[in-house]
């Protein structure tokens, strides 16, 4: 069982088994969303997740896509696109344990800061996974 929340504890959430796409974004609405660099993700199929303590507030961040974030500290929590609504992504800092889930990617590269140096030997993609695999799974 995976569980996390935000910074100031208000917001808390369980994301049961089945954890995928574990990637690190790069994209500009990523940076501008979380202040960093990059934001590490994963998702959880809908149906395994679950709201456990307060209430994160949605924002529309693009034509099909919803972030969420704690109203009280500013945490980014959840990332949905509603054409998959079947799937959640979730910020793998928000985790009470975030070094059980590493990214095993790098997505959007095209647009990475460019004093960012990756040297983890991950896969790189210059857009989302959809691009390059054919994944239809969400990409923040």
């Amino acid at each position: 069982m995976l569980s996390g929340g935000c910074l100031c504890g208000d917001v808390r959430y369980e994301a049961g088994t089945g954890a995928f796409h574990e990637t690190a974004c790069h994209c500009s609405m990523c940076r501008r969303a979380s202040g960093a660099p990059f934001v590490a993700w994963f998702s959880v199929p809908r149906a395994n997740f679950r709201w456990l303590q307060g209430q994160a507030t949605p924002y529309a961040s693009s034509e099909h896509c919803t972030r969420s974030f704690c109203p009280r500290c500013g945490t980014q929590l959840t990332f949905e696109d509603e054409r998959d609504p079947d799937e959640v992504g979730l910020t793998t800092g928000s985790l009470d344990e975030p070094g059980r889930l590493p990214p095993h990617s790098h997505i959007y590269t095209d647009t990475q800061v460019e004093w960012v140096k990756l040297a983890d030997g991950l896969p790189r993609y210059s857009g989302s996974r959809v691009d390059v695999e054919g994944d239809q799974g969400l990409s923040p």
